[in-house]
């Protein structure tokens, strides 16, 4: 059984998460980059992170992370149209950090309507199409001899700055994922040994009390 007072944390953590705050890496492909995003995005409260690299592999966790990742869900796609697509579906608007003449400042952007992120490979950006398909381009200034910041660094200054804007207008302050990703959620994050065995058998997961320990009924057993 989970410890009560872990399982209080687990809940208090979930319960901030934000469903329409997330990040697109497109070809990010160095592991310490994409975990250092994906630890940023756990600090910040995103609940998902998507991330399409056509170019090679998925890059494995680095210690960066700092078990992070179990934390954040990965939605892969298989290329950037995909990846935009489902998150304008979604009504998410998706801003390309990506310098063009129709780049603002990423402070003027309202982070808390529906917003993703869009981060591109370390050395070359986004791509030209990532960027014609996104619904606005933002930019870091810089006041030094460098152009830009390295990717893990720029998705730490956009997202803490969604965060703020979301902190003052009390999007912290209540629960915004469903009710039923939620339970799904704290189950696997309480008891992920368990749940691997309902998941490989296709059943639903038992119901947990108020200090975490599972209810089994006679149809609900591992």
């Amino acid at each position: 059984m989970v410890i009560p007072q872990r399982y209080k944390k687990l809940q208090q953590v979930l319960s901030k998460r934000q469903p329409d705050l997330t990040v697109i890496t497109e070809d990010v492909h160095k592991p310490h980059n994409l975990s250092a995003i994906i630890r940023t995005c756990d600090a910040v409260g995103v609940f998902a992170v998507n991330a399409v690299n056509s170019q090679s592999k998925m890059p494995t966790y680095s210690q960066v992370a700092q078990g992070s990742e179990k934390w954040v869900q990965l939605h892969t796609y298989p290329n950037i149209t995909d990846a935009i697509a489902n998150l304008q579906g979604s009504n998410f608007k998706v801003y390309a950090a990506h310098l063009s003449k129709e780049a603002i400042d990423y402070r003027k952007i309202d982070y808390t309507q529906p917003t993703a992120i869009l981060l591109g490979a370390e050395k070359y950006g986004v791509t030209q199409l990532a960027a014609d398909l996104s619904d606005g381009h933002i930019i870091i200034p810089m006041l030094g001899m460098v152009q830009s910041l390295n990717v893990s660094v720029a998705a730490a200054v956009v997202l803490f700055e969604a965060q703020r804007q979301r902190l003052a207008a009390g999007m912290y302050d209540r629960v915004s994922l469903d009710g039923d990703i939620f339970n799904k959620t704290l189950f696997e994050w309480a008891y992920p040994d368990i749940a691997a065995i309902y998941r490989q058998k296709g059943e639903a997961y038992p119901v947990l009390g108020e200090d975490g320990e599972i209810l089994l009924t006679k149809d609900n057993h591992p």
